[in-house]
């Protein structure tokens, strides 16, 4: 999206310009839960563990609820960084240089990687396996220090590794469309998910979250402190970490409010946390802010020290900008979720060959290659035969996704 939107930048003043991008940059964050809750199929790969908890709430019948949960614990995370973004922005910079080195970063990411055992409470076995077997999959292509090719078996398209988008919209859409087929094949009754709208939750319901809810939006603006690490580390860390403390730890994976809470409040919050040592030092905080610092570049501006200190107009409307971007969550998820809710009423069918199509086409622009499809189907199917004989999906994520760095 921020790449599409670029283009638009170019003869745009400053301000305007940066502010387009935040704004998508925030809206997208939140976005694929929508679509994570209705049909198990997360837009982006922040919004994988959303899914987890907020599917299963949806067939309940309770989307609307799910997704009230969703964009109460969104907006909250989104506020929290924009706090930390704008009161500690220098001292914050300061102790991520301070502190954002490689033996910081390996003790985060083995964090992540510990991360898998509470995931797979019930089925170690199981939940290691998939661990081990996500970490395999990140060291094919080139091998970091040598430039030696690893496990690529002649194919061309997989030289420089798996890419993160096909892999996720094989193991979630994909896997969904062909246990779909199973169910209809297997004559299992289709709970059908309907929702043209949004439940928030009262005052009553947050009894006993609001602590989960700060610790997952801690998690969340840390770790998007620290560059490079981005949402999808915090996500599973903060996804973990709440189910480790929850009384309903036995309900996550069923439809818990604490799992919803735990990946939204934490994906969102490093939205304002990444944005740190994006503005104030130059490194962009996670990869997509690239994009960002792209745009900064265009327009002849300079993040680091100096951008406070000569622009100061830019700065200050950075931060403006993503606090109402937080708060225009609320109106536009609801508009959202309206809109989105009717694509739900089309036959199924109709529907799943809808998904499928978008889900191929989505492998596909990630790299403009045709072998990414083939990625993707080929985990779509590994992903079905993993829903069918219990392996957690969250486990063999968390290694693919952390595997490169702490190599």
């Amino acid at each position: 999206a921020l790449t599409m939107c670029l283009p638009f930048t170019l003869h745009m003043e400053n301000i305007p310009a940066i502010g387009l991008l935040l704004a998508v940059y925030c809206g997208s964050v939140y976005g694929g839960s929508i679509s994570a809750v209705l049909i198990n199929t997360p837009g982006t790969s922040q919004s994988a563990a959303t899914g987890m908890d907020g599917y299963p709430l949806a067939r309940q019948g309770k989307a609307a609820e799910a997704l009230g949960w969703v964009t109460s614990a969104s907006v909250f995370g989104g506020l929290a960084s924009c706090v930390v973004l704008i009161v500690a922005t220098p001292q914050v910079a300061a102790l991520s240089t301070k502190y954002g080195g490689p033996l910081e970063i390996c003790g985060l990411i083995c964090l992540g990687l510990a991360c898998i055992a509470t995931l797979s409470q019930g089925n170690q076995i199981k939940g290691l396996m998939m661990g081990v077997f996500g970490l395999f999959l990140a060291t094919i292509g080139n091998e970091p220090v040598s430039g030696m090719m690893r496990f690529t078996f002649g194919f061309q398209g997989i030289k420089s590794g798996i890419d993160m988008l096909p892999m996720v919209i094989g193991v979630f859409p994909l896997a969904e469309i062909f246990y779909r087929i199973y169910e209809e094949a297997s004559a299992r009754k289709i709970i059908p998910v309907d929702c043209r709208r949004i439940v928030f939750p009262s005052l009553r319901d947050w009894k006993g979250r609001i602590t989960g809810l700060l610790r997952s939006s801690v998690i969340g603006i840390v770790i998007g402190v620290l560059p490079g690490t981005g949402p999808t580390a915090a996500t599973f860390i903060s996804y973990a970490s709440a189910k480790g403390s929850s009384k309903n730890k036995d309900n996550f994976g069923k439809g818990e409010p604490d799992g919803l809470i735990a990946a939204e409040a934490a994906n969102n919050a490093v939205t304002g946390g990444a944005l740190v040592p994006t503005l104030a030092l130059g490194i962009p905080g996670d990869a997509t802010l690239a994009l960002l610092l792209a745009t900064f570049t265009i327009h002849n501006l300079t993040p680091g020290v100096r951008l406070m200190v000569d622009h100061p107009d830019v700065v200050y409307a950075s931060f403006i900008t993503l606090v109402l971007c937080n708060f225009m969550l609320i109106p536009a998820a609801i508009l959202t979720v309206r809109m989105f809710g009717s694509l739900l009423r089309i036959p199924g069918s109709m529907f799943i060959a809808f998904i499928l199509m978008l889900s191929i086409l989505g492998a596909f622009i990630s790299r403009n290659l045709s072998f990414d499809i083939y990625v993707a189907l080929t985990m779509g199917l590994i992903g079905f035969g993993m829903r069918l004989w219990d392996f957690p999906a969250a486990a063999m994520l968390i290694g693919f996704v952390l595997g490169p760095q702490f190599e």
